[in-house]
């Protein structure tokens, strides 16, 4: 099977979606299919341009059995609502001619990711030109979340984009997403149902495990052996509220049990290193090498997983993946009746309401002081993960629908 896959993040050693991309990639190419990436240089979530690549060149190489082509694009040093739509559009503009240069090659599956949207009108293109089966696959539903961010704002505007949007969509054989509430959202949006997949987030957990003794980023962070470590690791955006994290670091301060690690880049690290300005119990690191992830989540007494309560069930954080991997409490600020709360609430850990930092605080004292109860939590987290989030057999279920959708 010949399968092309275009997005503008592919970076197998950061987190999110080029995460997953570059799995995908390797593994459908290690079953033998032919498979060919179009995306751009990395960039995220740093904003700049990884060393070694270049914003203004169009390059070629060979990752793991897969072609990757990569396009130039406009990377913003600080993005905001117009630059982050220019820069998604550099990108849709800037690959446009290798993406239609594919028709040689002649895919039988275009599989798109949103974000961006941008890219979705000439996928659908190509896969009609060259008689392909067209797949959109949405991460995050960028429109909701941009509009509901204050990002883009205005009603007449809201209801063009969301026509143009619902248009779109339908001209796509398949519609995935990776959520119960998100496949929701896609009905709500015009996809038939019998159009509709299920293609969650998926954790490798043969890489990522509960690991047997402390993590050497405790004896490397200076860390007492007897405190209690809650964690955030990820991306540090606008979509999370982060601000809580600081907010409850500062609540906790007199609690020397309790330390803070905060792991990760951004358009938003900069705020919230302010924000914990002068906090004994915080410690920052930078985004660490994807070969020591196992020894990073397993560093966390405590997970956190912060999301702004104007963001539920647009985005379902690909982060949880890993916590739930390494099999370690969770404290999430979601709402119990959003996914991403009945998940935590029923497989791992707390919820408390969004941007509510003493709540958040609350949550993590009664963790710290209760190791039999994270313990618990741990082991269940663990099972959930096994169960339903194993990379082979969330790929496999991919594999076989891409296969049901070539013989339609």
């Amino acid at each position: 099977m010949r399968i092309l896959l275009y997005g503008i993040n592919f970076a197998p050693e950061l987190t999110g979606i080029g995460k997953y991309t570059g799995e995908m990639a390797a593994w459908l190419a290690a079953r033998g299919h032919a498979v060919r990436v179009i995306t751009a240089p990395p960039y995220y979530p740093a904003w700049q341009v990884g060393a070694g690549y270049s914003a203004r060149r169009y390059t070629t190489e060979v990752w793991q059995g897969a072609t990757v082509l990569r396009t130039p694009l406009w990377v913003p040093r600080q993005p905001g609502g117009l630059k982050r739509l220019l820069h998604l559009a550099s990108f849709a503009l800037a690959s446009l001619p290798v993406l239609l240069g594919q028709w040689r090659w002649r895919p039988d599956v275009v599989w798109v990711v949103e974000p961006p949207l941008f890219c979705a009108p000439a996928a659908a293109a190509l896969a009609g030109l060259t008689g392909a089966k067209a797949w959109l696959h949405v991460q995050d539903y960028e429109v909701d979340a941009a509009f509901d961010l204050g990002l883009l704002k205005g009603a007449l505007l809201r209801r063009c984009v969301a026509a143009g949007e619902r248009w779109l969509m339908r001209r796509f054989d398949r519609v995935s997403t990776i959520s119960g509430r998100m496949l929701d959202r896609a009905r709500s949006k015009g996809v038939d149902a019998a159009r509709l997949v299920s293609f969650p987030n998926w954790v490798d957990i043969s890489a990522i495990r509960p690991l047997a003794g402390p993590s050497p980023y405790r004896a490397e962070l200076g860390i007492a052996p007897g405190a209690v470590v809650a964690l955030y690791s990820g991306n540090m955006g606008g979509k999370q509220g982060l601000e809580v994290l600081a907010e409850a670091a500062a609540l906790l301060q007199t609690q020397p049990q309790v330390q803070f690690v905060l792991c990760g880049g951004g358009a938003g690290r900069a705020d919230l290193v302010a924000r914990c300005q002068g906090l004994p119990n915080v410690r920052f690191l930078d985004l660490q090498p994807m070969e020591r992830l196992g020894d990073l989540l397993g560093l966390a007494d405590i997970h956190l997983l912060p999301q702004r309560a104007d963001a539920a069930d647009l985005v379902m954080p690909s982060k949880l993946t890993g916590m739930l991997a390494s099999g370690r409490a969770v404290v999430a600020t979601a709402h119990a009746d959003t996914e991403l709360g009945r998940v935590v609430a029923a497989h791992c850990g707390l919820t408390v309401p969004p941007e509510d930092g003493a709540a958040l605080a609350e949550a993590i004292r009664t963790l710290a002081a209760n190791p039999q109860q994270r313990a618990a939590l741990g082991l269940a987290a663990r099972a959930y993960a096994e169960a339903e989030l194993d990379k082979d057999a969330v790929l496999g279920r991919f594999e076989a629908a891409l296969q049901v959708l070539l013989n339609s």
